[in-house]
């Protein structure tokens, strides 16, 4: 094959692999397109599938948002329903409840004339501490017609015993068969309050009838700022102080553990006269006293003395004669000033209670026990043997239910104000043995019968926790011999005369259930004062002491016995009566090592003694 026979197949077969490649290229390109196409279109129907199948689903949702909107709704309905049902049966139900109250509601009925103080129960008037309001509850079986719906409580005076015309109630409550009154404490706008009475009234014929009888606030002790009453003293001896010997070791040589003492009105009174110790000014209840420094100081060495000592303290509070303060006396006793040593306290009227009140306040704070150094008094006993009215608590002569009136008005004067400020202390009343005598025109009272009638007013108008001083001196006073019959000692309620022989015959009587405290217990009782004279033989009246003291302390009810006294007093040894461990010179008498060691571990030495003396071999 020639050259260009070559050259021209060569350029042919060149031709046909462009060619070729050609087909191939379009070939691929067309697979590549149609790829593409179909991708493309793929997608296309992806994107179609995958919005429908939202459609679809939105409508899913939107059918079962749908579908819980209907069941809501039904729910809704249903409840409503439900709620309508429940109305109605509680209509239907407070219809029925209305109608039965209707039907249970107590009769409403007249007051019976001369006896609507008896209407309404009053079963306690307290003070909250919570909410320093008092809160008084009363009830009763009916219901009183009245002008109108209303209870009315007015507050009156402790001395006052009626509405008075132009008195204003205090406060309103409907009538019911049950009612609660409350009032803030200071609605007086000071503490005076806790002296007030208080008197449910009904109003009719435009007048306040009463419906209750008055009633104290009972627990003043709510409100009190101290609550101190100190340790119990680890023994019942007790002894009348010889202020002389007060800051000798005589009291610890003896163990004494309880102290008595006098504090006479006249003597804590006025003006102080010396610049050392100037006037004590004491407001209270808004109103200004004036006490004297210089006798107040005395006190304070007395009492903080005996307080760092250990030494339970009782106080007599006497009220003698003073003529700048004739208000402290009571009216029907001031014709008998200078007769007697002490009188009755003033309770009658505005001037009077004011005076006790400020001075029982007065002392109670000052012997509280706080940090100021003056010492603790725990008990306080108001007067001196008072159903002895000639000789130690005088007034005029009046029928026993008035006479323990008059005592009793002031005694919750200083209840009250003592209470409301040392919460934790104690108040006497005090008598003397003289107890069931009944002696035909005497002109004083028996001590049984007292006791009685202070019970019976006290708890008409509000109970509280009053405490019992008794004096039980031997019959006659002279007479150490306490163990020898008598016939004015038996061991019956009805004894002319109480003394140690026999003094469970009161303190069995103060069981009763009629003289229980509120909390069901019996109340305190203490034996404040007694003693037996050395003129019959020192030895004599060492074995009295001894009798005496064991009496006590194997008696539960008697929380102390104070022996009268530490040293001769001169205007009762001309009496008789030297009842002193010391001689007036202040030499020890054979009773002062006695009464030393009776209540130690060495007290079988002088029990033995008493026991050979009196001779017994055992204690009643």
């Amino acid at each position: 094959m020639n050259l260009k026979t070559r050259e021209n197949k060569g350029k042919k077969e060149k031709a046909d692999r462009k060619k070729n490649d050609k087909r191939r290229a379009l070939f691929i390109i067309g697979i590549m397109a149609a790829c593409l196409i179909g991708l493309i279109g793929g997608g296309i129907s992806l994107y179609f599938i995958f919005e429908r199948q939202g459609e679809a689903k939105e409508a899913a949702l939107l059918e079962v948002k749908e579908q819980e909107k209907a069941k809501e709704e039904e729910e809704a309905e249903k409840e409503e329903e439900e709620q309508q049902g429940r109305l109605f049966d509680a209509f239907i139900e407070a219809g029925l409840n209305v109608f039965e109250a209707i039907r249970k509601r107590p009769p409403s009925v007249e007051l019976e004339k001369g006896k609507e103080e008896t209407f309404l129960n009053v079963e306690s008037c307290l003070i909250d501490s919570k909410t320093s309001k008092v809160v008084l509850k009363a009830s009763s079986d009916a219901i009183p017609v009245s002008d109108d719906k209303y209870y009315y409580l007015f507050a009156i005076r402790s001395y006052e015993d009626s509405i008075a015309e132009d008195a204003v109630p205090i406060i309103e409550e409907y009538k019911n068969i049950n009612v609660e009154f409350k009032f803030p404490r200071h609605f007086t706008g000071t503490e005076s309050g806790v002296f007030r009475k208080f008197v449910v009234a009904v109003k009719q014929g435009e007048k306040y009838v009463a419906v209750s009888n008055p009633q104290y606030i009972t627990n003043p002790e709510a409100v009190a700022k101290y609550k101190s009453n100190g340790d119990k003293p680890a023994s019942k001896k007790g002894l009348l102080i010889d202020p002389g010997k007060l800051v000798t070791a005589e009291l610890d040589d003896l163990g004494v553990k309880h102290a008595a003492y006098n504090i006479p009105v006249s003597r804590i009174l006025g003006e102080s006269t010396n610049a050392v110790y100037p006037t004590i000014n004491y407001a209270y209840n808004g109103k200004g006293y004036a006490f004297n420094g210089q006798v107040m100081s005395e006190y304070d060495l007395v009492f903080s003395t005996l307080t760092n000592k250990g030494i339970d303290i009782s106080v007599i509070i006497l009220n003698d004669v003073s003529s700048a303060y004739p208000q402290m006396i009571h009216p029907l006793a001031r014709s008998g000033i200078g007769g007697a040593p002490y009188y009755a306290f003033n309770g009658t009227d505005e001037s009077g209670t004011e005076y006790l009140a400020a001075v029982g306040a007065f002392l109670a704070e000052r012997y509280s026990g706080t940090a100021n150094g003056r010492g603790l008094v725990s008990n306080w006993i108001i007067g001196n043997e008072i159903n002895a009215r000639k000789e130690w608590n005088y007034m005029e002569y009046v029928v026993l239910q008035d006479y323990v009136k008059e005592y009793v008005e002031a005694y919750r004067i200083f209840y009250n104000a003592i209470k409301s400020i040392n919460g934790a202390c104690n108040i006497y009343i005090s008598l003397d043995q003289q107890w069931n005598r009944d002696i035909s025109g005497s002109k004083n009272y028996d001590a049984k019968d007292v006791l009685d009638e202070f019970n019976r007013q006290i708890k008409e108008e509000g109970n509280i926790d009053w405490g019992l001083a008794m004096h039980p001196y031997n019959v006659p006073l002279t007479s150490v011999r306490i163990w020898e019959s008598s016939k004015y000692v038996k061991n019956s309620p009805d004894t002319p005369m109480v003394t140690m022989a026999n003094i469970d015959v009161v303190t069995d009587y103060m069981q009763q259930e009629d003289f229980l405290t509120k909390e069901g217990e019996v109340r305190s009782v203490i034996l404040s004062e007694l003693g037996y004279t050395s003129l019959q033989g020192e030895e004599m009246q060492a074995a009295a002491i001894v009798y005496a003291y064991e009496i006590a302390e194997s008696n539960p009810h008697i929380d102390s016995i104070l022996f009268s006294r530490q040293t001769d007093a001169l205007e009762e040894m001309v009496q008789g009566l030297s009842l002193g461990l010391n001689n007036a010179d202040g030499s020890h008498k054979y009773a002062y090592n006695v009464f030393k060691y009776m209540d130690t571990e060495s007290a079988d030495i002088y029990t033995s003694f008493a026991k050979s003396i009196i001779g017994i071999s055992e204690w009643p």
